[in-house]
């Protein structure tokens, strides 16, 4: 009921904000692309941004034929055809269109709904500062560069770049059917994922059947998880109320390939994420172990158990309880050895766990794969970037 009323209240601020916007700007506005919307949080601290309730017209990928490739500072160089017109992503008012340098022609739009999205890198631009534009609308034609042709973009939240990724799929070009709740938090917004309404939760469970299991690496060397994108249910600490004894890495000399967790004996260990249970055995030191292959991708592993409660081809859900804790192969005292694969290698669990607060990481994990060898870069997935 809280989560209901803090909702509606941010809606109603923000459409009054919005509503009440000028389309007119002031020379900075007009000059620099990175600059803080005025009266975006002047009567509230928050507003939300609907996606989920926006119709097929409402939205346009910038280069809907461009293939998309997302770079480390949050801008997204889409490649296409010389002479492709470049699309307004949404409605809204554009605040400048100018050559700039370092961008080229480049044009930036305020858009209704809070958000401001740069187009830039373009070869003649077809719009001018207080145009209305809707969004599909043509606002310029794409430039090329060093033999390659292709619209450099970027969305912002009050002058500070997000990751576009929260918001629409690149590769698919498809909009994310989510509600963002953006924060102000003094230099910076905070952005997260609060889900609301039928559809929305109808489309996530229809996407989550549609794409289960996940393979890791199964079309590209790059493999990519949104863990801010979990819903409460859709994952579980394994082992709820308890501390590390050991980390992962190196220890006395050997390597240590998880963590340690430890509460009590014969406490209730929790299955991570939803999959399918591939071994439950006794296993040389880890004595008592089970392995489990999950939807998104992932493995994990939870051994020296006093006793197993899954077999192998069970299918399980976040937070069942799987066996419990005990002291089973070689261990000193009763405790979970937790660990954590991705394509039967082994990584450190809290790329993606925080362990203090027994929570996961409200962040975007990519797997890079070089041979045998697979990286692991994981980023804060919903904050603006500093202006």
């Amino acid at each position: 009921m809280k989560l209901k009323n803090l909702l509606i209240a941010v809606c109603l601020t923000a459409s009054a904000t919005m509503a009440t916007a000028k389309d007119e700007f002031t020379a900075l506005e007009q000059q620099q692309i990175s600059i803080a919307t005025p009266g975006l949080f002047s009567q509230s601290n928050a507003f939300t941004v609907d996606f989920a309730g926006m119709r097929g017209s409402d939205y346009s990928f910038p280069l809907p034929v461009g293939k998309a490739k997302l770079n480390r500072d949050y801008t997204v160089d889409i490649t296409t055809q010389k002479g492709d017109a470049v699309k307004a992503m949404f409605s809204g008012t554009v605040r400048l269109s100018k050559n700039q340098q370092g961008y080229g022609n480049v044009i930036v739009v305020r858009h209704d709904n809070g958000l401001e999205t740069v187009y830039a890198n373009n070869a003649q631009n077809l719009v001018e500062v207080g145009d209305r534009v809707k969004a599909g609308q043509t606002l310029a034609i794409v430039g090329t560069e060093g033999g390659r042709t292709c619209c450099t973009f970027s969305i912002m939240v009050n002058g500070g770049r997000i990751n576009p990724e929260m918001i629409l799929n690149l590769k698919s070009h498809r909009l994310l059917r989510e509600t963002i709740l953006c924060r102000n938090a003094g230099n910076h917004v905070d952005m997260s994922v609060v889900r609301s309404g039928k559809a929305a939760r109808g489309e996530q469970a229809a996407n989550r059947k549609e794409n289960t299991p996940v393979e890791a690496f199964a079309n590209s060397n790059k493999f990519t998880i949104n863990l801010a994108n979990f819903n409460p249910g859709e994952w579980s600490y394994p082992l709820p109320d308890s501390k590390i004894i050991s980390h992962y890495g190196t220890r006395g000399g050997r390597r240590h390939t998880g963590v340690d967790i430890k509460t009590k004996p014969n406490d209730e260990i929790l299955a991570a994420f939803d999959g399918v249970v591939t071994m439950s055995q006794s296993y040389a030191a880890y004595g008592n172990c089970i392995r489990i292959k999950h939807d998104n991708g992932l493995e994990t592993l939870y051994s020296h158990n006093s006793k197993n409660f899954v077999k192998v081809g069970d299918k399980v859900k976040a937070g069942q309880v799987i066996g419990l804790t005990g002291q089973t192969g070689r261990a000193t005292t009763p405790h979970l050895h937790f660990e954590c694969r991705i394509n039967g290698k082994i990584f450190d669990p809290a790329n993606i766990f925080d362990h203090l607060n027994h929570s996961l990481k409200m962040e975007q994990v990519t797997f890079t794969k070089n041979g045998n060898t697979i990286t692991v870069r994981g980023e804060k997935n919903y904050m603006a970037k500093g202006k």
